[in-house]
């Protein structure tokens, strides 16, 4: 039996799997790129002849550029149509990634990458909005389609990235995109639902439409966000004040402005102005700060530290995502019985734990030593993700979700802009273990200031406890 609402301006509702099908593998395009480069930034300093600190600019502007983009591509979706943007943003996705490897310079690659995380980042909020939309029923495991997806390909994109690197190296890491891209695009533009038709009044008014996409509140997000990334890279050397003093004044203008707009980028009046739910926006910047400066350093200092092949390097990554993955199953039955809360605080246990273990990583041997750090790590993955979404969830008002889950994804990608801003200020001068022990430290700092606002938060309960 079909389990699909029928679409407006479509005879008959679409096959429930050939939709998934198509949306979930478009879906896993932002969260593969985003972790494939991390092993690819080696061979791709050395051909562009760069230090890290300026490589990692290819791996911050993919996030800032997707942190803007997520939600802004969630709002063009709900006015101009999801299958329009959904289509769209495979379009923009593919050219981005036939470009990337003809880049003639390293600014060229970079911003190929914008235009991929651009591209991939339309590809989420319009196929939920969809899959919300059009499937009736068991709603929740198709949207979990998308999630294991996403999970997955983050999870194993180093281990994916290291055999194309090695086998074919940088240029790789871009063209295996074009299978999932065909694919979808294909099977998309036969089978998702049409979008409905507008009015024509409202499709005359570009410019309404556009203000209510608050522009302003865009470019001053972007400009606090890209002056602080170049305040913190610089603090290696001289530190670069006027960019400090953008990133503060954007920020002022950026809080006083979303405060009286009337559709806010990010509404600071509503969920923002709570104080359980501006801390678990803050536990995910930093578990993510933790978790990224593992899964874009250590590669790079396997590759020019340890002189391991990405290859190896790759499939040791597995130590770090694969614990996560499996683990997953039994943080969800550990948060469905207690709540988040013990969840949350086991992790960042974890944390702690494995970034202390980095920091005794001998400069000689000691794999299987560095291997358990990432173990340790790792296993924070799934009790951080599903509990930090779980507490947010008990703290928001139902009719909020939808906003707080974007903002949710916002805090993921910032932590994942300061942990690249830490690797390059840390390796500017070299990649050894005297450095990564130095990055190891500040993982530790941010993990004990995770422990202690896990430790202070308001346990919501288990998620049946929540919606009752």
């Amino acid at each position: 039996r079909e389990s699909v609402r029928p679409s407006s301006g479509s005879g008959s509702p679409p096959n429930r799997n050939l939709m998934l099908a198509a949306i979930a593998s478009a879906t896993l395009l932002n969260p593969l790129n985003s972790s494939m480069i991390s092993v690819a930034l080696s061979r791709i300093n050395h051909d562009f002849g760069i230090t890290f600190a300026q490589g990692s600019w290819i791996v911050s502007a993919f996030y800032l550029a997707s942190a803007i983009a997520q939600p802004l591509m969630g709002r063009l979706s709900d006015t101009y149509g999801r299958k329009r943007v959904f289509l769209s943003g495979l379009v923009i996705s593919a050219a981005a990634s036939m470009l990337a490897p003809l880049s003639p310079t390293f600014g060229w690659l970079v911003g190929f990458r914008v235009l991929q995380a651009a591209g991939t980042s339309a590809l989420f909020p319009s196929g939920a909005a969809m899959i919300r939309g059009h499937i009736t029923e068991r709603q929740a495991a198709a949207l979990g389609v998308l999630a294991v997806c996403s999970s997955t390909s983050a999870a194993f994109g180093p281990t994916i990235g290291g055999y194309l690197v090695h086998y074919g190296d940088w240029p790789l890491v871009f063209l295996v995109n074009f299978p999932f891209i065909l694919f979808s695009l294909t099977l998309g533009w036969r089978i998702l639902p049409q979008d409905p038709g507008r009015p024509e009044g409202v499709r005359r008014n570009l410019k309404r439409e556009l203000s209510g996409l608050d522009p302003a509140g865009i470019l001053l997000f972007a400009a606090c966000v890209v002056g602080a990334l170049v305040f913190l890279l610089s603090l290696r050397g001289e530190a670069d004040l006027f960019a400090g003093g953008v990133a503060l004044a954007a920020a002022i203008l950026f809080y006083l402005r979303e405060r009286s707009a009337r559709n806010p980028f990010l509404d600071l009046r509503g969920s923002l102005a709570h104080r359980e739910v501006i801390s678990v926006y803050l536990q995910f910047v930093l578990v993510n700060v933790v978790y990224y400066s593992s899964f874009i350093g250590m590669p790079t200092y396997l590759q020019d530290a340890r002189h391991i092949p990405a290859d190896t390097t790759g499939t040791m990554m597995l130590a770090l995502a694969g614990s996560g993955v499996v683990l997953t199953p039994l943080a969800a039955r550990l948060i469905d019985r207690t709540g988040p809360k013990p969840g949350i605080v086991f992790a960042a246990l974890c944390m702690l734990a494995g970034s202390i273990l980095l920091f005794t990583v001998p400069a000689r041997g000691g794999i299987p030593h560095l291997i358990l750090a990432l173990v340790v790590l790792g296993s924070a993955g799934g009790f951080n993700n599903l509990g930090l979404q779980t507490a947010l969830y008990g703290f928001v008002p139902q009719e909020e979700v939808g906003s707080a889950s974007g903002l949710f994804q916002t805090s993921r990608y910032l932590g994942t802009i300061l942990s690249t801003s830490l690797l390059g200020v840390e390796f500017a001068s070299g990649v050894d273990t005297p450095h990564l022990h130095t990055v190891a430290l500040g993982m530790a700092a941010v993990a004990a200031l995770a422990l202690l606002l896990a430790l202070l938060m308001r346990n919501p309960g288990p998620p049946e406890k929540q919606q009752t």
